[in-house]
């Protein structure tokens, strides 16, 4: 291994706590914390110092919702496992948690399998998956068990797209009736898929062909109707529920009175519903099509109630939705036809730097921004204390980060296999210095220095909010 590091002098931020310290490492983990300058601090001896004097020492982040290598509308996602881990890093995440898809007529098992060749031995930092259930019958519902048994501890169900991904109604209910049985995590993408192609046939018949049509037809009402329905299949099941990405105002607050009564129910948010709008869809020369995804971006209105439920805990979790198409060759797929734009954003690299910016605008507090962005991922999915915090034991994945830098956001500079950046000339305030993966230096002072097939697969407990 790495023998032992020290990080002398930054400001240590958890999620539940901030501190002047200074943090040894030692075999991978975190050995000790002690507040800088105590004898206890001065005792720890290492063969590597690192002064981070005037920066943070934050958890390398952890984005529960990344798809490298997604076969999607006739195309696959333009992130490798190798490019889009690498990615990450630059941006501070140390952790991804991506989908392993069940194809129907086919197992879970070989979908696992498919995703597990995909990454082995190609990914710059750990990673962990989650399995979309396409055809829920009476295998996949006892294939679930087993995936629990190994770790593979949360299953992803579709309301939206009919003939591909989606599931009815009674096949959302036998999985979650499963998951209340075997401790998984039921996690939705709510949208009224069925009303949601009526309403596409309808604008093309019309001749509204163009990419902001897709976030006109994907209504906000129809998002919360799913996420209302996917609530109420839940409770009857007697199951916990984790709503994806979640973009609309109306969700929000069927979340909200869902968590007012009691229920399990949690919630994710991305960065482009923070920070981008329908403005975006509506740009001309079909430079809108770059910010087709589903759930799509939503009037700039929403954003403030987004950024309300992280701040009130009804939303628990951002993550990136991961899932980029370069805009030449792929998105230009849909030209003529809104809905052969395939869905998806580049973000996996610029997830923590945007919400330190939301932290420097005042949406968040420093400790927020690690929770929603740390802490909480990795609790939600079964990986804490390991991932998302600095304590003793813990994995030592660490962020050396410079919150007084300044860089503007483009296409040119990231590292994401993709021809474009949703932020492009984005000015923000802080950015990633140094990135420790398991102790081991994988962005050094700006230079990537780690190597595909450091990280390694890991498997998950159940969801740890659930008792």
């Amino acid at each position: 291994m790495t023998g032992r590091t020290v990080i002398r002098g930054g400001l240590v931020i958890t999620a539940s706590d901030e501190i002047h310290a200074d943090v040894l490492i030692e075999d991978g983990r975190i050995a000790a914390l002690a507040a800088t300058g105590t004898p206890a601090a001065e005792a720890f001896t290492a063969e590597r110092t690192i002064d981070a004097t005037g920066k943070y020492v934050i958890p390398g982040g952890v984005d529960a919702h990344t798809h490298m290598e997604l076969p999607f509308g006739g195309t696959f996602a333009s992130d490798t496992f190798e490019t889009g881990t690498r990615a990450a890093a630059w941006g501070g995440t140390t952790t991804i948690v991506d989908f392993a898809v069940q194809s129907v007529g086919h197992s879970l098992r070989e979908g696992l399998d498919a995703w597990h060749a995909k990454a082995e031995g190609n990914c710059a930092i750990d990673y962990g998956f989650h399995m979309i259930v396409s055809d829920v019958n009476q295998e996949t519902l006892k294939e679930m068990d087993l995936l629990v048994e190994e770790g593979v501890t949360s299953f992803k169900q579709f309301m939206a797209y009919p003939g591909v991904f989606y599931s009815d109604d009674g096949q959302i209910l036998r999985a979650m009736q499963r998951s209340a049985e075997n401790g998984g995590l039921i996690m939705m993408h709510a949208e009224n898929g069925i009303a949601i192609d009526v309403l596409v046939e309808q604008a093309l018949a019309r001749g509204e062909t163009d990419p902001r049509y897709h976030g006109e037809v994907r209504k906000a009402l129809l998002e919360a109707e799913a996420t209302h329905r996917a609530i109420k299949l839940a409770q009857v099941a007697g199951a916990p529920l984790y709503v994806v990405h979640v973009s609309a105002m109306e969700a929000v607050a069927e979340l909200a009175r869902a968590r007012d009564e009691g229920l399990p129910v949690f919630g994710e948010t991305c960065p482009q519903y923070l920070f981008l709008s329908t403005d975006n869809l509506a740009e001309p020369d079909f430079e809108g099509s770059k910010y087709v995804c589903s759930t799509p971006l939503r009037p700039k209105e929403h954003q403030a109630k987004l950024w309300q439920g992280l701040r009130t805990n009804d939303l628990q979790v951002v993550s990136t939705d991961h899932c980029p198409f370069c805009f030449v060759g792929q998105k230009e797929l849909g030209r003529g036809d809104f809905s052969k734009i395939p869905n998806g954003l580049p973000g996996v690299e610029n997830r923590m730097d945007l919400l330190h910016q939301a932290v420097v605008d005042g949406h968040i507090s420093r400790r927020r921004w690690i929770e929603i962005a740390c802490a909480t991922p990795a609790r939600m999915f079964g990986m804490y204390p390991k991932k998302g915090t600095i304590t003793p034991g813990a994995d030592a994945d660490v962020v050396i980060y410079d919150p007084a830098a300044e860089q503007i956001v483009s296409a040119e500079t990231h590292h994401m296999n993709v021809d474009y950046s949703a932020y492009e000339g984005k000015r923000l305030t802080g950015r990633v210095e140094t990135v420790l993966s398991r102790g081991v230096p994988v962005i050094t002072e700006r230079e990537y220095t780690g190597h595909a097939g450091h990280g390694v697969y890991t498997p998950r407990s159940t969801c740890q909010y659930l008792n």
